[in-house]
């Protein structure tokens, strides 16, 4: 492969020769975290897909087994009820309970975190993600993680000097790095920690505290730090997770850069080891802005796969993740198309260069690679489904098989495109679509475009592309002008196809009409 590598072999060998140093493992574990207080997002699924892309590197480079385990931090307590719940009253006497006490309020599972859970499952299962799915609460409960526990009450002097540093003043004189639940009315932020045991494996608690209005029901006792009876805050938690899971490699944000070093001071102090990681920047939105991880802009995986192949998702976050990226509904199409110029070129490739292409890192190496026999792209079937005005598939692939006759070699992956096209049309394009009313110069114009598309023939796309330009040059204007009014005039938007291509795909005696009714709009 040479010096130059693809992003995820940089960073398997990172990991690498990171574990050289302390000897090869039976098996290497990365991780990703998932937040069940809300349902998977955007932020889960590209965690989890870019972790794999590494995985997969990994997989081409040691013979070590590897495994991927989603974390579920379903023992966090509830800080919020979620505005996107049923039953919100319901979960308000809730406030501060573990998200696993907690019922669910969809009635389907046992709980609210495995409601959540389960929708994770699906979620991944969806998309082909091959994991291991933990649960905090599983792991705390089961024992799992009792000796890190341990360890941290032997250290939580230690560990206090890590993170009291970083707390604002009112917060650094009580704080303790476990948080007890209460075994009267089961809270985990109404507790606080009044002595610890080491020697003993214990604390004392009192549950006097208030959180989100809610008083603690005064309940004290000593309790274990082990099986389930208390949890510890997030940094610690991490580090808990990291040591006791034996974890070598995790992702995370930018935003949590802070977060991952205390943990790695911390891990260290319990006997193990820091994993490798990588940060990666943060989504944003058309303006620029940081998105937060509910996405705003309505961007969820599941609008994405409805106009658009999910590997046009799996491209979207392949591409450079130190690199900040604008998640709003105009990318879906430019990556639509770019999707569609790899899988072209794919098939092709020798294999030692498969793997500068995305798709490798989408596939399994025992499948056989998709192919895609058109020269179409998603932007023409986007703009012929809005110019044939129906959302009926078959009569879409109909118009676009006069360009392309043998379009049915495009296979499945044809009919997911203009699905989606369809789709784009209807919900993103069709309710801000404003037709452009032509002045007499400009139907002039257009007059003139449509004779001359009459007049050239069908099968010279060249000709039919210069049409414009000619124009634009006799008129004395910018061929950008030109090219705008056709497109506002009779597609209610600014951009659009290539005139030739276009032409010959809705054919010549349409295009003219199309012109010819527009200017008479």
């Amino acid at each position: 492969m040479g010096k130059a590598q693809p992003w995820p072999f940089i960073e398997a060998q990172k990991l690498l020769d990171s574990l050289k140093r302390v000897g090869d493992p039976e098996e290497i574990i990365l991780e990703t975290g998932f937040g069940p207080s809300g349902l998977p997002h955007v932020g889960t699924f590209s965690e989890v897909a870019r972790t794999t892309f590494v995985r997969r590197a990994l997989e081409q480079l040691t013979d070590i087994p590897t495994r991927l385990i989603t974390f579920s931090d379903d023992m966090d307590g509830l800080r919020k009820v979620p505005l996107n719940v049923p039953q919100r009253d319901m979960l308000e006497p809730h406030l501060g309970r573990p998200l696993s006490a907690i019922p669910d309020p969809f009635e389907e599972e046992d709980s609210y975190s495995a409601y959540m859970n389960q929708k994770l499952e699906t979620f991944l299962a969806a998309f082909g993600f091959e994991h291991d799915f933990r649960s905090s609460t599983d792991n705390y409960r089961s024992g799992a993680f009792d000796d890190g526990l341990l360890r941290i009450l032997h250290h939580a002097e230690d560990i206090a000097g890590i993170i009291v540093p970083t707390l604002s003043e009112p917060n650094r004189k009580a704080w303790t790095p476990f948080f007890p639940i209460c075994s009267q009315c089961g809270r985990v932020y109404t507790t606080r920690v009044t002595a610890m045991y080491p020697d003993k494996g214990t604390l004392d608690y009192v549950c006097d505290n208030t959180f989100e209005g809610i008083e603690g029901c005064g309940h004290a006792e000593e309790a274990p730090v082990t099986g389930g009876r208390a949890k510890v805050g997030w940094k610690v938690d991490w580090a808990l997770r990291w040591y006791a899971l034996g974890v070598h490699y995790e992702m995370y944000g930018k935003d949590l850069i802070e977060s991952a070093n205390i943990s790695k001071r911390i891990v260290k102090l319990l006997g193990g080891k820091p994993p490798v990681g990588l940060f990666y920047e943060m989504f944003l939105d058309e303006s620029g802005q940081k998105i937060s991880k509910k996405i705003g802009k309505g961007v969820t995986v599941d609008t994405w796969i409805r106009y658009a192949p999910v590997e046009s998702l799996l491209l979207f976050m392949y591409q450079n993740p130190r690199k900040a990226k604008r998640l709003h509904y105009d990318v879906i199409p430019q990556m639509a198309d770019d999707l569609l110029a790899h899988l072209r070129k794919y098939p092709e490739l020798p294999d030692e260069k498969r793997t500068w292409n995305p798709l490798w890192y989408f596939q399994e190496a025992d499948e056989t690679p998709i192919r895609f026999e058109s020269k179409l792209d998603y932007s023409t079937i986007r703009n012929v489904a809005a110019c044939v005005g129906t959302d009926n598939a078959d009569a879409i692939q109909a118009t676009l098989g006069r360009y392309e006759p043998d379009i049915d070699r495009a296979g499945e992956m044809m009919g997911r495109l203009i699905e989606g096209a369809i789709a784009y049309d209807k919900d993103q394009v069709a309710p801000g679509r404003t037709y452009r009313k032509p002045d007499e110069a400009e139907a002039a114009i257009l007059q003139e475009l449509a004779r001359r598309v009459e007049a050239t023939p069908e099968e010279d796309i060249d000709a039919l592309q210069s049409l414009v330009f000619d124009l634009a040059r006799e008129q004395e204007r910018k061929p950008a002008e030109i090219f705008k009014l056709v497109y506002e005039v009779l597609l209610g938007q600014s951009r659009g196809p290539r005139i030739g291509t276009f032409v010959q795909v809705m054919g010549k005696d349409t295009m003219v009409r199309l012109i010819r009714d527009a200017i008479a709009r």
